[in-house]
């Protein structure tokens, strides 16, 4: 037994095999933000009595700040934006995963709150919470705290004011001053309830996968048991393999949201997800099928190490992974465009179209169509061991 050379080398198996999958759940254990994307939009016009502009003075310590880091990577990415209009746009466009917005009485009010009548300033939260949940609500936690600290400096400058002028607070300023900006958070493409708290599109990409690669494995079975005359048949049996796997791709496309619906994953237009489903499903098995006609079940270890890989990778926005797995690993993973795409379905109230993800999973298609019909021309098993002998 111990003169076989698996068995030899089973230690140096069993290491590698570990060291790969450890790599999949590596992104879990600390995940931080690098760059994340945050609009900010000061709208605010000064105060004509005091001739401060708070707006301003805010944005500019944000500025500094973010200046002054020394990370190569700080965990906020601001980007001012002109108008109100022109940030909410952009959380649509999923270009920001929350916005600060600034309105144009911040000055006026704040300097109200050393009057009788003091009106507390606002400042306005925007979470684009479909983007990503776990991003988002990191980004509603970062804004909260620098809130907070805005919040808390300012209350200390106003009671320096008032004790410089020998006043006293009265009941109103008590009040305002206990939080002297207002803050409200406004949540925008909500995921809601029944969507596995945001990752059905993550969720939903499993099953699919693994549909699609059993229809591969179900096929490559059927035609090695099959003996092929001709290049022809082989060709023949590669057409009716597309055809029949646009068959399946409708059937499981169409079937599926009505299954989770019913299990009770809320799928808010039945007719536009079924037919990204179908889509996604075809690409997928072309892609697996292909693979299978050149390489056998050998590629079935990079179906498997993709959807080790892609789960747990594919929960993460791209800001909260590092260079590595942001740049060479997620960015490779072809079922990205299928969450993508249902992202866009179920959170933000677009249908299908030839958005990105559509038009990238109709290429993987056609391309792993070409590769699939190829394969019909390459010398059969049988010819090769004849031209060995």
């Amino acid at each position: 037994m111990f003169k076989n050379k698996l068995i030899i080398l089973l230690p140096v198996i069993v290491i590698a095999v570990v060291f790969i999958f450890s790599l999949a759940s590596v992104p879990s254990i600390s995940p931080a933000p690098h760059n994340l994307p945050i609009a900010i939009v000061n709208q605010d016009k000064g105060s004509a009595a005091t001739g401060i502009n708070v707006g301003e003075t805010i944005v500019s310590n944000i500025q500094a700040a973010a200046s002054a880091s020394s990370d190569e990577e700080p965990a906020v990415k601001w980007i001012e934006v002109g108008s109100e209009e022109e940030v909410q746009a952009g959380l649509n466009n999923q270009e920001y995963y929350a916005a600060l917005v600034i309105p144009e009485d911040l000055s006026e009010k704040q300097a109200s709150l050393l009057t009788p009548e003091p009106v507390s300033p606002g400042i306005k939260l925007y979470i684009n919470q479909g983007m990503n949940p776990t991003a988002a609500a990191l980004a509603q936690q970062l804004l909260t705290q620098m809130a907070n600290g805005l919040n808390e400096k300012m209350r200390t400058q106003l009671l320096a004011a008032v004790d410089q002028q020998g006043g006293t607070l009265s009941t109103k300023q008590a009040a305002a001053f206990a939080s002297p900006i207002a803050l409200e958070v406004v949540t925008v493409n909500a995921v809601g309830t029944h969507s596995a708290n945001g990752n059905a599109p993550v969720s939903m990409f499993q099953p699919l996968w693994m549909a699609s690669l059993i229809g591969g494995v179900i096929f490559l079975l059927t035609k090695n048991k099959t003996v092929f005359a001709n290049r022809k048949e082989r060709l023949q049996a590669n057409v009716g393999q597309i055809v029949w796997g646009a068959v399946i791709a409708l059937v499981v496309g169409f079937g599926y949201p009505w299954f989770v619906d019913l299990l009770g994953l809320n799928i808010p237009n039945y007719a536009d997800t079924a037919l990204f489903l179908s889509l996604t499903y075809f690409a997928f098995f072309l892609m697996i099928s292909a693979v299978f006609s050149w390489i056998g079940f050998a590629g079935m270890a990079i179906f498997v190490l993709f959807l080790f890989f892609g789960a747990p990778l594919l929960s993460f926005a791209p800001e909260m992974l590092s260079g590595f797995y942001r740049d060479w690993v997620q960015s490779w993973l072809p079922m990205r465009f299928m969450v993508e795409g249902l992202r866009e379905l179920l959170f933000f109230g677009e249908g299908f179209s030839l958005n990105q993800p559509t038009v990238v999973l109709i290429w993987i298609g056609v391309v792993s169509l070409l590769v699939l019909l190829a394969s019909a021309f390459k010398p059969s098993a049988a010819a090769q061991r004849s031209r060995n002998v």
